[in-house]
């Protein structure tokens, strides 16, 4: 079987370290979806690492990590990726798969990206401008580069065809990526030293044998490129479903779907957010949650855990088991809300409207602060009785159990239910 986990949010949920968590349970971990935009931290023996393309099992040393087809990988992040682990101990090559499918960043894809934000003014979607969104415009209209091609005699004629094809759409936009295509080239040269493979066979292969595997998925549910809040979206499938053609899976394959969220919201970029604060306890928030993207560095905008948004996700994953992450960021909270429906023109619903841009009024119910430190708890029945009740009102609301707990950013601060 196949087991899934992914957010359920805006991103930045704290996949990284759930993942980490889980692995001893699983002989493969699969990134399925997503490129260098995605952070996935993890901490733990006093040390800190952020991935951007490698499946965040790499820290065990047996597993077997795959980069799926439904990923676009960067070759220059890649590799900077790579040389960061090895000088940390960990043999990564021998330890990481990469699929055939998985597309190319070129180095014109990234300055097509800040060719097409600076277009937008003051409509950007926030991009990363790492190239991710081009680079999936050119997979889907049939004229992107895949891993599979740099073993081909030819790829540096394919590489150049796709260049000059960019530079035409270009045209006088100023960015000098001259230095960037040099590094490029020479990670392609030692991308060829790892393991390229068909995954979708090889993932089959260890599904028919009896290997217990994790699908990780990168940002959020609401950033899916169907079904998050377009056009402020990323540019993949970043929900359940994406595991399947990431892969090349059959849903049957699907067993347990593992939800994570924060208890409370964050997002980076442009796009709704309901439950936004403005005030002095949203400035806490990021200030306690130390809420700044690992990718970018930019501030996350912070709010109130939104039920409307965390209801359909689970919906739509088809969530069996749920993970709350960064629950100690509000210890010192006198009162928490939640919010559990909207009014949009004067109508209460607990539906995501269509329109990315509905003036929606959230409406709250009121809990009571656990107001006390919670990092230092280790099992559920010892936690204050005002936490228990935001937890068991979470399930009771989306008829998940929450399974998993985090209460800081070690891995020994997560309690298992």
């Amino acid at each position: 079987m196949l087991d899934v986990v992914l957010g359920l949010q805006w991103g930045d949920e704290g996949k990284g370290k759930v993942v980490d968590v889980l692995t001893p349970r699983y002989s493969v971990i699969a990134r399925f979806q997503g490129g260098p935009n995605a952070g996935h931290s993890l901490h733990f023996d006093d040390k800190s690492f952020v991935l951007h393309t490698i499946p965040s099992g790499i820290f065990r040393e047996e597993a077997v990590n795959v980069i799926g087809g439904g990923v676009v990988m960067d070759p220059v992040i890649f590799m900077k990726e790579v040389k960061g682990l090895q000088e940390a101990g960990i043999d990564v090559v021998s330890r990481v798969k990469i699929a055939k499918k998985t597309h190319l960043i070129l180095p014109t894809h990234r300055a097509l990206d800040a060719q097409s934000e600076a277009a937008k003014g003051k409509d950007k979607i926030g991009s990363t401008l790492k190239g991710i969104g081009p680079t999936y415009m050119d997979k889907t209209g049939r004229n992107g580069l895949r891993v599979g091609d740099i073993l081909a005699p030819d790829f540096l004629t394919r590489y150049e065809k796709l260049r000059t094809k960019h530079l035409g759409i270009l045209g006088n936009f100023e960015f000098d990526f001259s230095s960037y295509e040099k590094e490029w080239l020479a990670a392609i040269d030692e991308l060829r030293a790892f393991d390229i493979v068909e995954c979708e066979y090889v993932v089959n292969d260890y599904i028919k044998n009896g290997k217990k595997i994790l699908a990780e998925g990168a940002q959020g549910s609401l950033l899916d490129v169907d079904f998050g809040s377009y056009p402020f979206v990323t540019s993949s499938s970043t929900v359940c479903a994406g595991a399947c053609t990431g892969l090349g899976v059959s849903p049957k394959t699907i067993g347990e779907v593992y939800g994570i969220f924060k208890a409370y919201c964050t997002r980076v970029g442009s796009g709704p957010f309901p439950t936004e604060l403005f005030d002095e306890t949203g400035e806490k928030l990021c200030t306690v949650g130390r809420e700044f993207g690992s990718t970018t560095g930019r501030r996350r905008r912070c709010g109130w855990l939104d039920m409307v948004a965390l209801n359909y996700s689970v919906m739509i994953n088809g969530v069996t088991e749920l993970i709350m992450m960064k629950a100690d960021v509000m210890n010192d909270f006198e009162e928490i809300k939640v919010c559990t429906g909207y009014i949009i023109n004067g109508v209460e619903t607990n539906e995501l409207p269509f329109e990315s841009g509905a003036d929606i009024t959230p409406v709250y119910k009121t809990f009571k602060g656990w107001n006390c430190d919670i990092n230092d708890i280790r099992q559920y029945d010892k936690f204050p009785v005002e936490f228990k009740e935001y937890v068991e009102f979470i399930e009771a609301s989306t008829g998940v159990p929450i399974k998993i707990v985090s209460v800081g950013s070690d891995r020994e601060q997560t309690i298992l239910r």
